[in-house]
């Protein structure tokens, strides 16, 4: 996700080695490309659900109306129309953690990296964010590249790749 610099060799995105960008361009190249959906929501608390899904889309240079109809769509998508307005301590962690979807997919990136996004949610809440996810896939022509020890999860996906210290072995 070039949170972190890698230790050796490249980094590759559509042709372009991203690894040689300054910690500005390459900052940039996230809000651009990447939507990031954490384990635990990282929701600015003293934001609204909207606000909070904006701010990349402000980040970006998006002006305020632009970037709050297509936040607001994205929130409606996620189910959460009646919730537009209310700050993250006024959330379910479900509801938390969709916002952050929201969130990640409000620049049009073209790659969403989740890391566990279900681990901390109950078996109902888990399984319905997971059902989102293969219908975000579907509707908006996302990528999802999911981290995850929920093999449930797994088996969903297109395509798994196995670690084992920080090899692949499958």
């Amino acid at each position: 996700g070039t949170l972190d610099s890698p230790d050796s060799g490249e980094l590759w995105f559509e042709n372009t080695n991203i690894a040689t960008f300054s910690p500005n361009k390459l900052a940039a190249f996230r809000n651009n490309n990447i939507g990031f959906v954490f384990q635990f929501h990282h929701l600015l608390p003293e934001f609204t659900a909207l606000e909070n899904v904006c701010m990349p889309a402000w980040i970006k240079g998006k002006s305020g109306k632009e970037a709050e109809k297509k936040a607001i769509t994205l929130l409606e998508l996620m189910g959460l129309k009646e919730r537009i307005n209310h700050k993250p301590n006024e959330l379910s962690g479900g509801e938390q953690q969709r916002v952050s979807v929201a969130r990640a997919l409000v620049n049009d990136p073209k790659i969403i990296l989740a890391d566990e996004p279900s681990g901390n949610l109950d078996t109902l809440t888990k399984n319905e964010l997971h059902r989102l996810f293969f219908t975000l896939r579907e509707e908006l022509g996302q990528t999802f590249v999911i981290v995850t020890h929920d093999t449930g999860l797994a088996e969903m996906s297109d395509r798994q790749i196995h670690l084992k210290d920080g090899k692949i072995i499958a």
